[in-house]
């Protein structure tokens, strides 16, 4: 068993559209290389710094990412005996070649991917209350909470103008109506 820390610039793809690990970013590897009877047993932990944009106000948020992974890379001589090389399509040529050790090489990169964007938030946001944007003119709603807009439903459009003649013809009424009163009482 052996213990090895690596720190190395992120590869191409390590994320999703809104969300990654940017190319040559730092990437730190913690791994755990065990010999077994049918090759080498990789335990890891992968920590790396991610950049993106939420997905309700679109602000850039940055996060840091911790993923574990295992993977078992057989020996080219053993697979054949302990079942690694059933190959019964094009895609199990490719995985099996992927978990073989080359020598005393194997490649990680497929396996680093797969958990990175596997751990990887579907839909990051930049706080979790985050209220996104106004879908009228496309203010951030955090950081104006009473935003808002007067919304005219056009079917009642045509009676708005009635409204503000009937407030005007009430404010006339309503002098006229108190001189009545006043007259009433006399």
């Amino acid at each position: 068993m052996r213990k090895v820390s690596r720190s190395l610039p992120a590869p191409e793809g390590l994320g999703i559209e809104v969300i990654g690990v940017p190319v040559g970013g730092a990437v730190e590897l913690d791994l755990r290389l065990e010999s077994v009877v049918e090759g080498v047993l990789v335990t890891g932990t992968v920590e790396a710094d991610l950049k993106g944009e939420c997905v309700r106000c679109l602000e850039p948020i940055e996060q840091e990412l911790e993923a574990d992974f295992q993977e078992l890379y057989y020996y080219p001589e053993s697979a054949d005996r302990f079942g690694g090389a059933s190959k019964t399509s094009e895609d199990d040529d490719e995985d099996e070649e992927a978990s073989r050790l080359e020598g005393d090489l194997f490649d990680l990169e497929p396996v680093l991917r797969d958990a990175v964007v596997l751990a990887l938030p579907l839909q990051p946001v930049c706080q979790e209350d985050c209220l996104g944007l106004c879908s009228e003119c496309g203010a951030r709603l955090t950081d104006d909470p009473d935003h808002h807009h007067e919304a005219v439903d056009p079917r009642w459009a045509a009676l708005q103008g009635l409204s503000a003649l009937a407030s005007e013809a009430g404010s006339e009424d309503s002098g006229t109506r108190e001189g009545a009163a006043e007259n009433q009482e006399k």
